[in-house]
């Protein structure tokens, strides 16, 4: 009988020693969440802040504006590709009057041609980071209006699509790029009063220090967003 005791007694301290192993044993034995379900959780997140953004297409409003969104492709200041997507996404509000001002243009023998759009705030984030200069890039910190789908960068064009003569080429951070620079050839100063004229007209805001952005005069009504561009369907 005491042998048996014995036995049992130490069949019980075995299975209290189970009972009480490494916490960190047991936790490192438990199911971790697989590598892949994380970008997938991103993905969802993604998708939904998407459906949130009510940014539209600008060739879903109005095919006939050209497009050339040097952002997604490496002829920009940055000498790289910042989106996946050739897209100019806008407020819906933001399009329809872009759309006006195309249909006004048409009747002169004239059209849009789109170097930018919305832009997220994680890429304005790069751009800050190389040019902190907030007379061409605006500080992430509050944001842009490109941030908020309410900006076009844009230039004018002929019937054929060939750009009209400008004073500067597209982001071109200099004096020159101003509204008010006096200094260019009469054809690029009428060609610059053409378009900021075509704008202002249906409600567009010119830059001071750039002849190619214009605000919707609606931006404050819009958030900051951050949603890719390939995201939004």
């Amino acid at each position: 009988m005491a042998c048996q005791s014995y036995a049992n007694q130490s069949d019980a301290n075995q299975s209290d020693a189970k009972n009480t192993a490494d916490p960190t044993t047991q936790l490192s034995s438990r199911p971790q969440l697989k590598s892949s379900v994380r970008p997938r959780l991103n993905q969802v997140a993604a998708s939904a802040q998407a459906a949130k953004a009510q940014l539209v297409d600008i060739r879903s409003v109005n095919p006939g504006i050209r497009l050339d969104l040097r952002y997604a492709t490496a002829n920009n200041f940055m000498h790289r590709p910042l989106y996946k997507e050739a897209r100019c996404l806008l407020r819906a509000i933001a399009a329809k009057q872009l759309s006006q001002v195309q249909t006004d243009l048409e009747a002169i023998g004239l059209g849009l041609k789109v170097y930018d759009c919305y832009r997220p705030l994680s890429v304005q984030k790069q751009m800050w980071k190389l040019l902190p200069d907030d007379r061409y890039v605006a500080n992430p910190a509050n944001g842009s209006r490109h941030n908020r789908g309410s900006a076009v960068d844009l230039t004018l064009v002929d019937r054929t699509g060939k750009e009209l003569t400008m004073p500067t080429d597209f982001d071109d951070f200099t004096d020159r790029a101003a509204i008010n620079y006096d200094g260019a050839s009469t054809e690029a100063k009428h060609n610059r009063q053409q378009l900021k004229e075509a704008m202002t007209k249906r409600g567009f805001v010119p830059l001071l220090t750039e002849w190619w952005h214009f605000d919707a005069a609606s931006w404050a009504q819009f958030p900051v967003l951050d949603v890719p561009l390939e995201a939004v369907l």
